[in-house]
């Protein structure tokens, strides 16, 4: 009977609801439209030559492996002062949130590392592909996390990162792996 799996499918998204919404201490906005707004006032620079180079390597250094002390040192070096960020689970605002955000995902985890395996660019947007590896501290100790995704990125005037959209299967790398939540998406999955 496919009912079951269509309701239990819909708990689990109203207690994932309940679980994104109660640690969000942002107003819940529309990231799809925030998203689209930003890409029709922010068209980026157009970097070239050792600029755009530039820009590309600290990206990606950045992101390749994350420890407190690069966060604190490096997220308004790379990341604009009014960057647009949304890693799928959260939208940010703003250079000083995004390390707030960054520093409060580092607590919660051993290690974080991107490796990056390819970078496209279409006029002033480039695409990054990436495979990350996440070890998290309260469950599924001593296992890694392995998934991939791309994030689509636009640099200002000094090749720092404008905008920040990640596009990846938060299921896969994030939720399956939580107590009670991903045995049900699991299992839902199973059924698809």
């Amino acid at each position: 009977m496919r009912v079951a799996p269509i309701l239990l499918f819909s708990s689990v998204l109203l207690a994932l609801g309940a679980f994104v919404g109660c640690a969000s201490r942002q107003p819940r906005t529309d990231p799809v439209g925030a998203y689209l707004g930003f890409l029709k006032t922010h068209p980026g620079a157009d970097l070239r030559g050792d600029k755009e180079r530039a820009a590309v390597d600290r990206f990606e250094s950045f992101l390749s492996v994350f420890t407190k002390e690069k966060l604190q040192n490096e997220t308004s070096r790379v990341y604009s002062r009014d960057v647009f960020f949304n890693d799928t689970l959260k939208t940010v605002r703003g250079s000083a949130a995004l390390e707030e955000y960054f520093l409060g995902t580092l607590v919660n985890t051993e290690s974080i590392t991107v490796d990056f395996t390819g970078v496209a660019r279409s006029g002033n947007d480039y695409y990054f592909r990436w495979v990350m590896d996440v070890r998290f501290k309260k469950f599924q100790r001593g296992k890694t996390i392995r998934t991939i995704g791309m994030t689509h990125v636009r640099f200002n005037q000094d090749g720092q990162v404008l905008l920040h959209q990640d596009y990846w299967d938060s299921a896969q790398g994030l939720f399956e792996h939580l107590p009670v939540i991903g045995g049900q998406i699991r299992f839902i999955k199973s059924r698809l």
